[in-house]
Order: structure tokens, then sequence, then C-alpha cells
């Protein structure tokens, strides 16, 4: 017992930081939340309805690597529809951001392990200052720089990204427990 607390008082500031560092990493002891089953189908069911017309879209365009990002964008849209990544604004805004930001700097820089890098940085900052964070648009920004698919999916990101929003309007506010969005801008 003396030695620990001998040992407690002597602890370096580092030790003390670093025992503090790797606290933090335990985590917390949280109580699940239960499952809403009917929510869960409804959102799954939605999301179906919304990766299908984007789909028919996307490979009509010649853009199927469009389909990873959107994909990501329905699961926040439907199945977490009231979270502020899930909003118009966010969807919208943080794929035009990140999908051009990435056309602009594979433009001028081509495709490298620094430049996708450097788009995801340069990505990420712009939507935390501009208030569009959407990680699935780091998808497309990430795509667009990786397989080098030109102006065009720019286009096509934005026509799914529009109909997953105009889908989920529509669809989720058929249910009287369900609204979205909770905001547009």
């Amino acid at each position: 017992m003396e030695i620990e607390k001998n040992f407690s008082q002597t602890k370096s500031p580092f030790l003390s930081y670093l025992s503090s560092y790797a606290k933090k990493m335990k985590g917390e002891l949280k109580e699940e939340p239960k499952i809403n089953y009917r929510d869960a189908v409804v959102s799954s069911l939605g999301g179906l309805i919304a990766i299908i017309i984007s789909s028919s879209i996307a490979l009509a365009l010649g853009y199927p690597m469009a389909l990873a990002p959107i994909g990501a964008s329905c699961v926040l849209v439907f199945g977490a529809h009231t979270g502020p990544l899930s909003q118009p604004r966010h969807v919208l805004g943080g794929h035009f951001l990140a999908t051009i930001s990435a056309l602009i700097i594979w433009s001028l820089f081509h495709r490298s392990l620094i430049t996708i890098a450097i788009v995801l940085a340069f990505v990420l900052i712009l939507m935390i200052l501009t208030k569009t964070v959407h990680p699935p648009a780091a998808a497309s920004a990430i795509v667009a720089i990786n397989t080098g698919a030109g102006w065009g999916f720019l286009g096509v990101i934005l026509l799914c990204a529009g109909v997953v929003i105009l889908i989920s309007t529509v669809y989720n506010n058929l249910f009287q427990d369900r609204q979205y969005p909770r905001y547009w801008i």
C-alpha cells in the first residue's frame, strides 16, 4: 500500500500523461439501445429503393464506381435520417465539395499515394469549415482520384445524391413517426 502511494507521488509528468492517454482508450460502458425492428425494415426498404434507382442512373451513365459512396449515403440518409450528417446540406454539399476538390487535384497532380492522402486531408478540412461533413463524400473524393473518373463523375455523384435525398424526402415522410429532412440548409 505504501509503495503504491509513493509511486503515485513520484510519477513523472510523462507517466501521468501516458496513464491518462491510455485511460481514454478504454471507452465508456454504455447500454445499447433496443432495436426497433419496424424502423429497421422501413429504413432498409427506403435504402433499397434509393440504391436501385441510383444504381440504374450510375450504370446507365457509365460510372459504376459511384455506387460505393452513394450506397454509403443511403445507409446514413435512411438508417440515421435524423442525424446531422444525413441532412441534404451535408449530402449534396459534402459530395460536391469533395468530388470537385478531388477532380481539381487529380487534374493538376494526377494519381499517387500522396495526392490521395492530400485529397482526403483537404476534403476533411473543407467539409468541416463549410459545415457539410458527410463521410461518404470522402469516399467520392477517393474514388474520383483513384479511378481517374473524370469530370462526368461529378455530375453522376450529384445526380445520384439528389435522387437519394428526393426519395428519402418522399419515402420517410410517408410514415407518421419519421421526418426527413430535419433542415435543408
